[in-house]
């Protein structure tokens, strides 16, 4: 059974950082390619970022490109987001997905997600 919990969200000004963590189990992590997806205040849900199963190949919405990093650490079977230049319009509940940016939204078995304001 795929298990995702997310974690790191929380409150910051706009223009600040946090790292999101992603704690994977029930498939294998070092093979699956790995998304972040998001969803604002009533809106639905947005591809934000993706990594390979080896974590050499890096994509990101342009809404987030140059801001966002992704990175994988296998031993640990975690996945990461590191958030800089927060601006309120990141304001969302932030979720992990074994999947790639082709294939995130077939995706169906989500963790509680992440809730990330940008506030001041």
């Amino acid at each position: 059974e795929v298990q995702l919990v997310e974690s790191g969200g929380g409150l910051v000004q706009p223009g600040g950082s946090l790292r999101l963590s992603c704690a994977a189990s029930g498939f294998t992590f070092s093979s699956s390619a790995m998304s972040w997806v998001r969803q604002a205040p009533g809106k639905g849900f947005e591809w934000v970022s993706g990594i390979d199963s080896g974590g050499g190949y890096t994509s990101y919405a342009d809404s987030v490109k140059g801001r966002f990093t992704i990175s994988i650490e296998n031993a640990k079977n975690t996945l990461y987001l590191q958030m800089n230049s927060l601006k309120p319009e990141d304001t969302a509940v932030y979720y992990c997905a074994p999947r790639s940016r082709a294939t995130w939204h077939e995706f169906a078995s989500w963790g509680q997600g992440t809730q990330v304001i940008v506030s001041s």
